[in-house]
């Protein structure tokens, strides 16, 4: 069924592409956000490393082709291993509710992004369940005025069609119904199994992990220099960057300056300024 909606969904995309009735049923201008490129040079280099890409395989994006459609296909979505969001509520008006939440959650798939964050959209009728409805009217009007134009109309005919139209319709409409509420189930149950803090534990978890972090850099700037002796700033940072590269297999940006002043500030390690 999915394969179905995803043909129904671009059919109905192309058309009013083509009608250019687009703009009648966007609510809002996609306007395109700012991208300040000094503040996001760190990330354009991370997105830019192959190693750190990982392909988002979709229905929505695939070829439309008789293998994708009439056989198996893989799906592929990228998954956060660790999210955490962090939001304001807009405050009603007289109200100054300035609180600040925070949420921790795991296993975060791109495809579910949505469902961790305050405002979700409400799940809607499919395409299929769109044609299913707009069928069924159309072919119980067809079959009202064909017996209304009969020279003798049956009364009991007629209300026989209007009942069944009305039932079919009904039946749509409670079975999406039905769908929506367990679709809200499992959203409140997902939640609750990948949830993992929220509120003052997120943030001693962030401190804690600030703390790993700082310490780990320590360890690995002594080890170096505990085993190689004496080196510059630059070929220190070498040094463990290709250390990382080859026990773990990881590219990093090694921050050596500060692990070389936490060495300073606890007395290990001594720094010589040279001059040429």
């Amino acid at each position: 069924m999915e394969k179905v909606d995803m043909i129904i969904a671009r059919a109905w995309r192309r058309f009013l592409e083509k009608t250019r009735l687009q703009k009648l049923f966007s609510r809002k201008k996609n306007s395109k956000p700012k991208i300040d490129s000094k503040k996001n040079d760190d990330l354009a280099s991370e997105i830019e490393d192959k190693e750190l890409y990982v392909e988002r395989i979709r229905l929505e994006t695939m070829d439309l082709s008789f293998g994708n459609l009439f056989g198996k296909v893989t799906i592929q979505e990228p998954t956060f291993e660790e999210v955490i969001v962090l939001y304001r509520r807009k405050s009603p008006k007289g109200q100054d509710d300035r609180a600040i939440h925070v949420k921790h959650f795991k296993n975060i798939p791109m495809a579910d992004m949505e469902l961790v964050l305050p405002e979700k959209k409400n799940p809607s009728l499919t395409p299929m369940d769109w044609v299913q409805f707009i069928v069924s009217v159309v072919i119980g009007l067809v079959t009202l005025i064909s017996s209304l134009e009969m020279p003798k109309a049956d009364f009991w005919v007629v209300i026989a069609i209007l009942s069944a139209l009305a039932g079919y319709c009904a039946k749509i409409y409670f079975s999406f119904q039905q769908n929506m509420a367990t679709y809200q189930n499992l959203i409140t149950q997902s939640m609750y199994d990948k949830q993992l803090d929220s509120g003052k534990g997120t943030l001693l978890h962030l401190c804690d992990d600030v703390i790993q972090q700082e310490v780990k850099e320590v360890i690995i700037a002594y080890y170096i220099l505990m085993e190689n002796g004496k080196a510059t700033s630059d070929d220190l940072d070498l040094q463990c960057e290709e250390l990382i590269q080859e026990e773990f297999g990881l590219q990093c940006n090694f921050e050596v300056m500060d692990a070389v002043q936490k060495l300073e500030r606890l007395g290990v390690i001594t720094r010589i300024q040279c001059t040429e």
